[in-house]
Parts: structure tokens; sequence; C-alpha cells
């Protein structure tokens, strides 16, 4: 039983894959049948794990699927956040907010 249940698993994540394949141009309307057919798969196996991931796939599915159309992501945005907060650990806090705000626009400019 446990190994039908991993191999359930391990099919579920593999049909999931083309989607992050960034070397293909895949269409939105590709996109949105191949996240259909991967929604139904998960439905069908049961698991509470894929089915918490198919809820925020789903809460989120219009902005994943715009991805398709422009090929672009807030990466960048992220990891600038990222350099941010390890920033404002290095500081232990900020107690100047237009100071902190001041020394960022020095560093990062």
């Amino acid at each position: 039983m446990q190994i039908s249940n991993e191999k359930t698993i391990f099919t579920n994540c593999q049909k999931s894959r083309p989607l992050t394949n960034y070397n293909q141009n895949i269409t939105k309307s590709v996109a949105m049948l191949k996240l259909a057919h991967w929604f139904k798969d998960v439905e069908e196996s049961g698991f509470k794990s894929f089915t918490t991931l198919k809820n925020t796939i789903t809460n989120h599915y219009n902005d994943i699927l715009n991805y398709f159309e422009i090929r672009s992501t807030n990466a960048s945005a992220e990891s600038f956040n990222a350099k941010i907060k390890n920033f404002r650990l290095q500081l232990r806090g900020v107690k100047d907010k237009a100071f902190f705000l001041f020394r960022l626009s020095q560093i990062f400019a």
C-alpha cells in the first residue's frame, strides 16, 4: 500500500513539472489546460498535502497564468526585499525610519 501511495505522489509531482520547464514556450491556454488536468489528478489522489497545494494555486490562478503571457516574475523584487530584511537585521531593528530609508537609498541606489 505504501509503495502505491509513493508512486501516486511521485506521479503527481512529475505531472506538474512541464509547467516549470522554462525552456519550453508554453502558452497561457496550454498552461491552463495542464493545470486543469493536474487539478483533476490531485483530486483523484486524495492526498491532503496536494489538495492544500491545489487550493493555494487556485487562489493565485490568474497571477500564475499571467506568467505565461509575458514571462516575467517578481524574483528581483523578492531578492531586493531579502536584502532589505538582512540589512535591517544587521542593525538590530529600526528606530528612526527616515534615517533607515536614507541609508537604504545610499547603499542600494
